[in-house]
């Protein structure tokens, strides 16, 4: 699976929860959950159960704590699908 088709994944996930639809709509590698998106911390951990669901995965609590920005959250999602 490539990166592009794990953004595409990702967004779906993150879609319910994005409350700027105008910065989801332009969604980048930089954009942060938080900050751009405006998903509160709670929602934060919803997006990380739906990850696992989604992928098969499990995220430990020390990558869910980095998992802030679209970027880190790939990165993480690669190396746990790798690992697999």
């Amino acid at each position: 699976m490539d990166r592009k088709e794990l953004t595409e994944r990702l967004k779906v996930i993150i879609k319910p929860f994005a409350t700027n639809t105008e910065a989801y709509d332009n969604l980048t590698e930089e954009t942060d959950f938080i900050k751009d998106l405006n998903i509160n911390s709670a929602n934060l951990v919803d997006i990380v159960l739906d990850i696992e669901e989604e992928f098969d995965i499990v995220i430990d609590n020390a990558d869910m704590e980095r998992m802030l920005d679209v970027k880190t959250a790939l990165e993480i999602i690669e190396t746990k699908l790798a690992a697999k």
